[in-house]
């Protein structure tokens, strides 16, 4: 096994804990069917995916509301409240960073899909971001995981080599998509888990 030198780090769903529902649920009053039927057809996934590569978040919303007019409240509300779909910090694995960082046996870097709009809200609310040697913000590179790019990019600017790196994301198509390149995978799970995980790579925390 190559010697690990490097932790690469997800950060939403890992460090930070986002999600749309902490908003639409509010706004469905509780309705999970309705909230999820408007996540699957209105605000999707991939519709959001393309302002974290860097389509202007103004017109994004322009361009759904004219598809659907009469959601139009709705969905401006996905940029327009989107501080609420913010809750606050994984403290577990920001736990584990902190002990990453400190034992300096590792280059730590995060790699997200981020609009570069919304960003720096999150510069300015966790203090743990700055203890990265450099982030990568897909938004600010107008490209995104999956792609190959992005990646190569973060191996490039940081001078990584992918047999000695581990990357930690939740979202299993980002982690195969990284495995393909060379990059050892974690689906990130939980804080405990990720422990357990990282222990398989005999890396003690």
């Amino acid at each position: 096994m190559n010697q690990i030198d490097t932790i690469i780090f997800d950060l939403g769903g890992v460090l930070i804990d986002w999600n749309p529902e902490y908003l639409y649920l509010k706004v469905f009053n509780g309705n999970r069917e309705k909230m999820q039927w408007f996540f699957d057809n209105i605000c999707t996934s991939d519709w959001n995916e393309n302002q974290d590569a860097g389509y202007p978040l103004a017109q994004a919303t322009e361009d759904r509301v004219l598809l659907f007019p009469e959601y139009e409240n709705e969905i401006r509300m996905f940029y327009g409240r989107w501080v609420e779909m913010l809750a606050g910090e994984i403290i577990g694995t920001v736990t584990i960073l902190k002990k990453l960082v400190e034992s300096k046996n590792f280059k730590v870097v995060a790699l997200t899909n981020w609009s570069v709009e919304t960003f720096p809200i999150a510069l300015e609310r966790f203090d743990f971001l700055q203890w990265f040697e450099g982030i990568v913000v897909s938004g600010e590179e107008k490209t995104r995981k999956p792609f190959d790019a992005i990646f190569n990019l973060t191996l490039n600017r940081f001078n990584i080599k992918a047999e000695n790196s581990i990357f930690i994301d939740d979202n299993l198509r980002n982690i195969e998509a990284a495995k393909k390149l060379g990059i050892k995978g974690i689906q990130f799970e939980s804080p405990e888990k990720l422990y357990k995980q990282l222990q398989t790579f005999n890396i003690y925390l």
